[in-house]
């Protein structure tokens, strides 16, 4: 068995859905799923500030880190001048997460698991080609500035699979910050808050209801203002499966109202 330290929630969840989570010897302060295993475990802090002298006194036979995180380069670096065996994969679509997956679970030795994980996460998240219409959402993955998905990211091809249309979906981009005449001119039919680090019972429909500039935008007067946890959305793991059901079912409500 390998000890193995994960420095993102995705890698975390990963290990522990390939029936690995008993060789994880230390996980970054964020993650939190699933909670009987994470929480007994030490802590090496948050995302963007490791500490690689506690990831070292772990002895870790490896660390898994990773690029999606903006400013993760650092910590990769730190990883690299200590001397620590790690991998740091950078996922921008679907296929990238399924083979991160696999990779893991090849370098686990549970390869068949993690096959069978892939197969279930493309079962459940029907892949189709980009649609050109139906109605449009945007994806919050901060209030202020907005910031939201563009098209190097999952996020656009579970909208792809559910049938959701990304206004952004042309921008060459993981994410992009937009202000708030730009979501106006945007007009999206729909709004998700999937706010990255904020308790999802902390998200706030009202803040975006209530911007002065969007009361004529048709995500406001239809009071089309959905949630979806950060988890379900922000990290390349097997549960993005719950995210694309989520976002299913608005496109499901959308539709009905739109009729």
């Amino acid at each position: 068995m390998l000890r193995l330290v994960t420095l993102t929630c995705s890698n975390t969840e990963i290990v522990c859905s390939l029936g690995c989570g008993d060789q994880i010897v230390g996980v970054d302060n964020h993650s939190d799923y699933p909670e009987a295993i994470v929480s007994k475990l030490p802590r090496v802090g948050p995302d963007l500030n490791i500490d690689i002298d506690a990831v070292t006194a772990l002895k870790p036979d490896l660390v898994l880190a990773s690029l999606t995180v903006p400013g993760h380069e650092e910590i990769v670096a730190g990883l690299e001048a200590a001397g620590l065996p790690f991998i740091a994969p950078e996922p921008l679509n679907l296929e990238d997460v399924y083979q991160n997956i696999q990779t893991i679970g090849d370098l686990l030795d549970v390869s068949a698991r993690a096959e069978h994980v892939v197969n279930e996460m493309r079962q459940t998240i029907q892949s189709q080609s980009a649609v050109e219409s139906g109605p449009s959402l945007i994806v919050q993955w901060w209030p202020k500035p907005v910031i939201a998905p563009g098209k190097f990211s999952w996020v656009q091809y579970l909208m792809d699979a559910a049938g959701l249309v990304n206004p952004l979906a042309q921008r060459n981009v993981k994410s992009t910050p937009l202000t708030d005449e730009e979501v106006r001119d945007l007009n999206p039919d729909a709004v998700v808050i999937s706010w990255c680090g904020v308790q999802f019972d902390k998200y706030r429909p009202r803040v975006v209801y209530r911007n002065p500039l969007w009361q004529e935008t048709n995500f406001v007067r239809n009071r089309n203002v959905f949630r979806i946890s950060e988890a379900h959305l922000g990290r390349p793991s097997p549960r993005l499966m719950d995210g694309f059901t989520e976002l299913k079912n608005i496109a499901r409500q959308l539709d009905v109202k739109m009729q």
